[in-house]
């Protein structure tokens, strides 16, 4: 069989090799299988319970796609780098929408838990957005001006990171602190290695495409995965109900005892006709 690598090849000197594709193919299963099985973990949830399950099954939706495209040497273009080993590099921003996307989700999955109001929610969640996209346009910059969206990036991180350990722990409405600080602790730790990673990879252009996608790929299993199932296990203690994030209406959840809750009327005093 032909290596994606031949089939879709790149015009940059610095770009994937056939190793490197079949680890990234071995990786594409891995998120495959985990999403199937969360997705079959999910059916055996009460009705009403399965939100943090289904933002699972997301995550590893999409992390399976992008490392498809990936593997096979697409989704990604040479960009001229600004230390020279080589010309020029392969950039892969079908990375970028992977982190896109799945950054906010995790995000949700730990903040959902802390009794956050949603404007901390949604001002986290915008900070790691300008994380992946200062990343992403820093990574397509070929002169030095790449450092600057690199210096953006890391300081929303910072801040992103800050607020899941000093912020979500201090919280007085977490449901479980113990399994907080697991969850959160460990995405902070892996997510502050996703900048060293690029600064010796899209940055500095020290390390080669193919160890740079090994790298990138041990993070993100850390990160999506290894997190997910372990976050997932530990909420099992948690009363859901707790949380408060059940639907109102009848029509669109089911409890967990398979009953759809009486849905809340407001009745105005009637009107007598004069």
């Amino acid at each position: 069989m032909t290596n994606p690598v031949h089939v879709n090849p790149s015009s940059a000197a610095r770009h994937l090799t056939v190793g490197a594709s079949d680890w990234l193919w071995v990786v594409t299963v891995i998120m495959g299988i985990s999403m199937l099985l969360t997705l079959v973990w999910s059916k055996f949830q009460p009705r009403g319970t399965r939100a943090f399950h289904h933002l699972a099954v997301a995550i590893l939706t999409v992390s399976t796609i992008a490392y498809f495209a990936m593997a096979s040497n697409l989704g990604q273009t040479p960009v001229r780098v600004e230390f020279r080993r080589g010309p020029d590099r392969s950039i892969f921003w079908v990375r970028y929408i992977q982190w896109f996307i799945n950054a906010p989700l995790i995000l949700l999955m730990l903040l959902l838990t802390t009794g956050f109001p949603l404007s901390d929610i949604f001002l986290t969640i915008f900070m790691i957005i300008v994380t992946v996209v200062s990343g992403l346009v820093g990574a397509l910059t070929p002169t030095s001006y790449k450092w600057g969206f690199f210096v953006f990036g890391t300081l929303a991180l910072i801040f992103v990171v800050y607020t899941l350990l000093a912020g979500g722990l201090r919280s007085r409405l977490l449901a479980s602190r113990s399994m907080y600080a697991r969850g959160g602790g460990h995405i902070a730790l892996i997510w502050m290695l996703y900048p060293v990673c690029w600064a010796l990879s899209e940055g500095g252009n020290i390390l080669n495409v193919p160890h740079e996608m090994i790298f990138y790929s041990i993070l993100d299993l850390f990160a999506g995965p290894i997190f997910l199932f372990m976050h997932l296990a530990a909420m099992r203690s948690i009363e859901y109900n707790s949380l408060g994030l059940q639907s109102g209406k009848a029509s669109d959840y089911i409890g967990p005892g398979g009953a759809a809750p009486l849905a809340t009327e407001k009745r105005s005093n009637p009107v007598s006709n004069v």
